[in-house]
């Protein structure tokens, strides 16, 4: 559990595992367009013990908008990812790209590995009336192009547009899946975030989206008093999600958040989640 002291204000990036650093980082720039931060370089010897890793780590700091993703590779390596890796997985953790062109931003990725069949998805109402389409990174990171109704964009994506050559807006939220949403509502309470406005999802629309048959499930945002991204908790109902063993850092699976917080950590949710914390934006590992 984490202290009691221990406040999150802010997510400020994220962290993706890859067995192959100059390949992924090429998916990420050449298909989805993001932009160099920071040049590759090594991991300090102190994060690496803050993860709990000996060895050697490298970096290549990405950014898509407002958002900054890292791709990290160690030596030695972790685990690769479960054989049971769908939607419903405790370890399936995606990052959603608000996008403004759905039919653009899905010739882009046609090539990558599909999730969701049959293209995007139109979602119900109900389920935020969103156009929405999952696929994998060469590694098996998931991720979801987001296009939000043009009258109900969050105000955070209004009036802006994609960066030349950028696959959309930026990342709005990471969502994990997770067996008990009040058990993980009340972990995150302790850390300062409040739950937003659940939804329950299912339908052919959602079956078609998460390649799940009979998907039925909740998801709750939890949010803070800032920008996106944030944090979403997938609670599938039917089909239950496989379970597994506790993840390390270097595992192709960890993603991991980095969190804005009062006190430097690594801390693991009820699920095993990985998220790691800065105490400032100066601190924050580039």
């Amino acid at each position: 559990m984490p202290s009691e002291a221990q406040l999150l204000s802010a997510i400020t990036g994220f962290r993706l595992v890859t067995a192959n650093l100059q390949r992924l980082t090429r998916f990420y720039q050449d298909v989805l367009g993001f932009a160099t931060e920071r040049a590759e370089h090594a991991i300090d010897s102190a994060e690496l013990q803050l993860l709990g890793l000996h060895g050697y780590g490298r970096r290549q700091a990405l950014r898509l908008g407002g958002q900054s993703v890292a791709i990290e590779e160690y030596d030695p390596p972790g685990r690769p990812y479960p054989a049971v890796n769908n939607a419903a997985s405790l370890w399936f953790q995606h990052l959603a790209l608000v996008v403004t062109d759905m039919a653009g931003a899905y010739q882009r990725v046609r090539e990558a590995a599909p999730i969701s069949q049959g293209g995007p998805q139109l979602l119900p109402a109900s389920s935020g009336g969103v156009h929405a389409y999952k696929f994998r990174d060469p590694d098996g990171h998931p991720l979801e192009l987001l296009l939000f109704p043009e009258n109900a964009r969050p105000l955070a994506w209004q009036g802006i547009s994609p960066s030349a050559g950028q696959i959309g807006l930026g990342i709005d939220h990471s969502a994990i899946s997770v067996v008990d949403a009040d058990a993980s509502i009340a972990f995150y309470r302790t850390l300062g975030l409040k739950p937003g406005e659940q939804t329950h999802n299912q339908g052919a629309g959602q079956h078609c989206l998460d390649n799940l048959a009979g998907v039925q499930l909740t998801v709750t945002p939890m949010l803070y008093a800032n920008n996106p991204p944030h944090l979403e908790l997938l609670t599938y109902h039917t089909p239950r999600g496989a379970t597994g063993t506790a993840l390390r850092a270097n595992d192709l699976a960890a993603t991991r958040i980095v969190w804005q917080g009062n006190e430097a950590a690594l801390l693991h949710d009820p699920d095993g989640h990985l998220f790691q914390v800065v105490v400032s934006r100066q601190e924050l590992p580039q």
